[in-house]
This record gives C-alpha cells, structure tokens and sequence, in this order.
C-alpha cells in the first residue's frame, strides 16, 4: 500500500490530523457528557487544555 502523502512532511497532513483528534475528543467528551448538548465550558475545556503538539519540538530547539 502507498501512502497519499507521497513522502511528504508537514503542512495540511499536520492540520488534517490534529483537526482530526480535536473531533475525536470532542466526541469522547460528547458521549461522556449527560445532556444532550456539551457544554460551551466543556468544550472550551477539551479544546484549550490540549497541548500544541509541535510546541515540545520548538521549545528543544532554543
């Protein structure tokens, strides 16, 4: 199988995939939630306590 990046790094792959895990946790914390709606709190939790994932390679390199 090949892969659809082409031995690409970086840029939109990047975005794609944390795009992707922002919508997971999002649902994680959705179906753990009790009403019908997530709260703007909850979600603003799930959303502002991620870590950048690049920000560990940026903060090695200085």
């Amino acid at each position: 199988m090949v892969s659809s990046t082409g031995g690409r790094s970086g840029g939109h792959d990047d975005a794609a995939l944390d795009e992707i895990d922002l919508a997971g946790e999002l649902m994680i914390a959705a179906t753990a939630s009790s009403g019908d709606r997530l709260p703007t709190e909850r979600i603003d939790e799930v959303l502002l306590d991620r870590t950048d994932p690049g920000r560990a390679d940026r903060d090695a390199d200085d």
